[in-house]
C-alpha cells in the first residue's frame, strides 16, 4: 500500500520520547514549554499555548476572541468540519465563504461581497476562520485589509500548513491575524501522534487560552483573586477543558521541528515532480500564489472528466495507492443541512469537490512509488 501520507519518526525521535518517558515529568510539564517556545521562535510568533489537537486549538481560540450565542462565524465549506464546528462549540452561528477555484483557498473577493451585504442586513461575522488547504497560505493580507473595514476578527486554520510560507514570512507569525492554529497529526508536516498548537502575538489572548487549555484553573499568584492563601491553593476563573499536551508528545514535536524545513524541500520537490510529469494528463495540477510556498500537506488533482473520480479513486486503490478526498463540503454534511445549508449555495467548492483527488505524498516517499502512482493514474485515465 502506498498511502496518501504517513510520518516519519527517525532515531532521534524515539530517544526524544524515551528521554521523556523516564524522566518526572510525562504528562504537561518542562517539554511542553520547550516546545511552545522552539514552534513560536521558528515562525516569529511571540506566544505558543500547545493542546492535544487542532479542533481544541480551534476551540479555545474562539473562546479566547470572546465568540458566543448571537455571534457569528465564517468559514471555507472546504476543509474538515472542525473548522466550522468550532463556532457550534461556542453557541455562535456559522456560514461559509466560497473558494477561489484556483487556489481552493477562501476567496477574498466572495468575502468582500458577502461581507458588504451582511452589513447591510447587520449579520457580520465576530470571527473569520482562514483555511491554509494543503499547505498555501490564504491571501492574508486581503484579508486583514477587510477586517480591518468590517472589524472581525481572524484565525488562520493552518493545521496543513507549518513550515509554508507566505510573503517570505512563515505561516504562523500571526501579522495579519489574531491566532494561529497547527495540526500535529500523524499525516502533517510535523507530528506529536495527536497534538495541536494556538500562536499569537497577543498576551491577553495566550494567557486565556493557557487557562482554557486546563480547566479554567490557575494557580498564577497575579491572576488569583484571593492571593493570600498557601501554597496549594488554585481557582477556577472560567469553564476550561482538559486539553493539554503530554511532555512524551512536545518531546517528539520538538525532534520532529528540528527536521521541518527538511520536511518541506521533500514534500516540495515530489510536487513539483507531480506537476511536470502530469502536466500532458487531463486533469489540472495545483495553483500557488506568487506570494505563498506552500508546505505541501496534500497535493489535489481535479479531473478534467467529472464523471470519472469514483471510477478512478477505485481503480487506484484496488492498486494499492492510497488516494483520498480532501473535502466534502462542509455545508453538505447532513449535520450541517439540519442546519439549513443545502447543496448549491457554495459552487466554487461543490464544483472543486466533485473533481478533486488528493494524490500520496509524504516525506518518504521514494521516486519509483511516486512513478507507480503516475502510472496507475495514466492507466485509469485511459
Amino acid at each position: 500500500m502506498i498511502p496518501y501520507g504517513k510520518q516519519n519518526i527517525s532515531q532521534d525521535d524515539i530517544d526524544a520520547v524515551v528521554d521523556a518517558l523516564t524522566s518526572d515529568f510525562i504528562t504537561q510539564g518542562p517539554r511542553v514549554t520547550q516546545f511552545e517556545n522552539a514552534v513560536a521562535q521558528k515562525v516569529g510568533a511571540k506566544h505558543a499555548v500547545a493542546v492535544n489537537s487542532a479542533t481544541s486549538a480551534l476551540h479555545i481560540a474562539c473562546l479566547a476572541l470572546e465568540l458566543g450565542k448571537g455571534q457569528r462565524l465564517w468559514t471555507s465549506p472546504n476543509t474538515f468540519v472542525a473548522s466550522a464546528n468550532c463556532g457550534l462549540y461556542c453557541g455562535a452561528g456559522v456560514d461559509f465563504v466560497d473558494i477561489d477555484p484556483s487556489t481552493y483557498n477562501l476567496c477574498p473577493k466572495r468575502l468582500a461581497e458577502k461581507l458588504e451585504h451582511a452589513k447591510l442586513t447587520d449579520t457580520l461575522p465576530h470571527i473569520v476562520v482562514v483555511v491554509h488547504m494543503c499547505g498555501q497560505s490564504c491571501d492574508m493580507e486581503a484579508i486583514h485589509q477587510l477586517s480591518e473595514q468590517y472589524g472581525f476578527r481572524i484565525i488562520e486554520d493552518a493545521s496543513h500548513a507549518i513550515g509554508g510560507k507566505y510573503q517570505d514570512q512563515y505561516v504562523g507569525n500571526c501579522q495579519y491575524s489574531d491566532i494561529t492554529v497547527f495540526s500535529f497529526h500523524p499525516v502533517k508536516i510535523i507530528t506529536t501522534a495527536e497534538g495541536g498548537m494556538a500562536l499569537t502575538n497577543n498576551p491577553a489572548l495566550a494567557k486565556a487560552m493557557e487557562n482554557l487549555r486546563s480547566h479554567g484553573v490557575t494557580r498564577d499568584l497575579e491572576s488569583l483573586a484571593d492571593s493570600n492563601q498557601g501554597a496549594w491553593y488554585y481557582e477556577q476563573q472560567s469553564l476550561g477543558f482538559n486539553y493539554r499536551m503530554t511532555d512524551l508528545q512536545a518531546a517528539l514535536g520538538t525532534s520532529q521541528l528540528a527536521r521541518l524545513d527538511a520536511f518541506v524541500e521533500r514534500r516540495q520537490a515530489l510536487a513539483d515532480r507531480y506537476t511536470e510529469k502530469l502536466s500532458a494528463r487531463p486533469l489540472i495540477t495545483p495553483t500557488l500564489l506568487p506570494a505563498s510556498k506552500s508546505a505541501w500537506h496534500l497535493y489535489v488533482i481535479q479531473l478534467a472528466e467529472l464523471d470519472c473520480r469514483r471510477r478512478v479513486f477505485d481503480e487506484l486503490r484496488a492498486k494499492g495507492i492510497g488516494v483520498h478526498v480532501h473535502y466534502i463540503p462542509v455545508h453538505t454534511q447532513p449535520y450541517y443541512r439540519e442546519l439549513g445549508f443545502e447543496w448549491g449555495q457554495f459552487p466554487a467548492a461543490e464544483n472543486y469537490y466533485r473533481a478533486a483527488l488528493s494524490l500520496p505524498l509524504y516525506f518518504d516517499m521514494t521516486e519509483d512509488e511516486q512513478d507507480t502512482v503516475i502510472q496507475a493514474l495514466a492507466d485509469a485515465l485511459r
